[in-house]
């Protein structure tokens, strides 16, 4: 028999109920949109350790291996060595990626260099441009990694392992920072190809936030059309009710996370956010024409439209509108074959932007701010492959700026050919401690617990290179 009282009461319990969860949700998602304007990508609060010298990081990759030889290391005996045969005591043993088992043949150095700024630092002489901030660069020529082909390179010197699937390092320190961006990811990838040598390919998951949550990941703005896809309202839809989908949206997965506490629905509701107010930011950051023409000029660009040096100017754009790690990829320095004409290619795409970017973050004050990082995944053989050089991971050179680092000097070397870094060796390892380390991050405290297992960007190795420290 129907009893309207019972009826009355079970439909005040479902309505409690329902009420309950909405409301559950509803502060959920207020939690989560506050914490999303306040911080767009909330750290975990456990960092920064100490005091930071950078607040961002700028990484200008130059993929495919630049050659140590043609660039920041100059060796005049492997220039009278020139088409002798490479000593034995050099090579024997050791790992060599296309020229096993040929002729070994000492090749010189295509270029001379020059002594630049109040430091003389030697220089080559394709770079002029990159010669005239010779006493705000720390050039670093002991570099060592430990993998020898161009992938597995990339991942080594991004994740801190060969292994695919772990997180890059600007995840890590998106995850370990957060980002001062409220209406951009924390974490850009911006790439270009070039026209100087064979433009190897740059996977996705380079940039990837492996086991960490997916709000950390790195995301590509692409060089021509939209740079983020779907970035415009379709016809016919306006902001307001784009808005109310996001709204929406939202609460429906507001209403499922007290439930579950999934962190992959906490980051969908907050990148629902972030996309929608990327519809207005993304477009205002590509508008470079406010941008006064002798900043163009500077950076040899005429707008976005896909090179280096525009890549460069919105790297600036980034960092000025508090993106946390920016990574730039320009693709086409393996140079196994033809590496003279191919480095005069390069330099020309790249010297005159990645000068003007830290002359550019000088003048306005950002440069004690910001680290920026120029290199490659590993260096070139001073052995001959017909008129290039093969890959080599025992030697080779980067160059650091800004953020907390020593301006003006050389650290490490190369023996007299340029085949094993000798002397105050820094391995990927001991550069990724020391990237963290600037912005104030004990690199063993940075840890993640996943499959039983704390892991870290620096495994259980690396040392923070103090003496390049300002």
């Amino acid at each position: 028999m129907f009893d309207p009282h019972e009826a009355a009461i079970r439909q005040t319990r479902r309505t409690f109920l329902g009420q309950g969860m909405a409301g559950l949700g509803t502060a959920a998602l207020a939690s989560l949109m506050n914490a999303s304007t306040a911080h767009a990508n909330e750290a975990p609060g456990l960092f920064p350790n100490f005091a930071p010298k950078a607040k961002r990081v700028i990484v200008l990759c130059q993929a495919g291996g630049p050659s140590h030889l043609e660039t920041f290391d100059e060796k005049p005996e492997l220039k009278r060595l020139n088409d002798q045969p490479m000593p034995e005591s050099f090579t024997k043993g050791q790992p060599i990626a296309q020229l096993q088992g040929r002729a070994l043949k000492c090749y010189a150095p295509r270029f001379d260099f020059n002594h630049y700024g109040e430091s003389g630092q030697s220089i080559v002489s394709l770079f002029p441009k990159m010669g005239e901030i010779a006493d705000d660069l720390c050039i670093i020529n002991s570099m060592v990694t430990e993998q020898i082909n161009h992938d597995p390179a990339h991942t080594f010197m991004n994740t801190g392992t060969s292994i695919s699937g772990r997180p890059s390092m600007g995840s890590w320190v998106q995850y370990g920072l957060g980002s001062e961006a409220d209406d951009l990811p924390g974490f850009v990838v911006l790439t270009s190809v070039g026209k100087g040598g064979q433009a190897q390919p740059i996977a996705a998951r380079q940039w990837h936030s492996g086991f960490l949550p997916s709000r950390y990941q790195g995301v590509e703005f692409r060089s021509t059309g939209d740079p983020v896809l779907y970035v415009q309202n379709p016809p016919g839809i306006t902001t307001g009710r784009q808005r109310d989908v996001v709204d929406a949206v939202n609460q429906m997965n507001a209403l499922r996370q007290p439930m579950l506490d999934d962190p992959e629905i906490a980051t969908r509701i907050a990148q629902y956010e972030l996309a929608f107010k990327m519809q207005t930011s993304v477009p205002s950051l590509m508008d470079v024409s406010g941008e006064p023409q002798h900043i163009l000029d500077m950076y040899g660009t005429k707008g976005a439209d896909g090179t280096f040096a525009a890549n460069c100017l919105l790297a600036r754009r980034l960092a000025e509108r508090g993106v946390r790690f920016v990574q730039l990829y320009h693709r086409g320095w393996d140079h196994h074959g033809g590496i003279e004409r191919g480095m005069q290619i390069c330099a020309s795409e790249v010297d005159q932007a990645s000068a003007a970017l830290v002359t550019d973050l000088k003048n306005r004050g950002m440069l004690d701010e910001t680290l920026v990082v120029w290199g490659g995944e590993f260096g070139r053989t001073p052995m001959a492959q017909g008129s290039g050089r093969d890959h080599h991971i025992k030697g080779f050179s980067i160059w650091m700026a800004g953020g907390g680092i020593k301006g003006g000097i050389k650290y490490g070397k190369t023996d007299e050919l340029g085949y094993n870094a000798v002397e105050d060796i820094v391995h990927v390892h001991d550069f990724h401690a020391t990237l963290l380390h600037l912005l104030g991050i004990n690199h063993e405290k940075l840890t993640v617990r996943h499959q039983g297992r704390d892991f870290r960007l620096t495994d259980v190795h690396g040392r923070v290179v103090k003496e390049i420290l300002a």
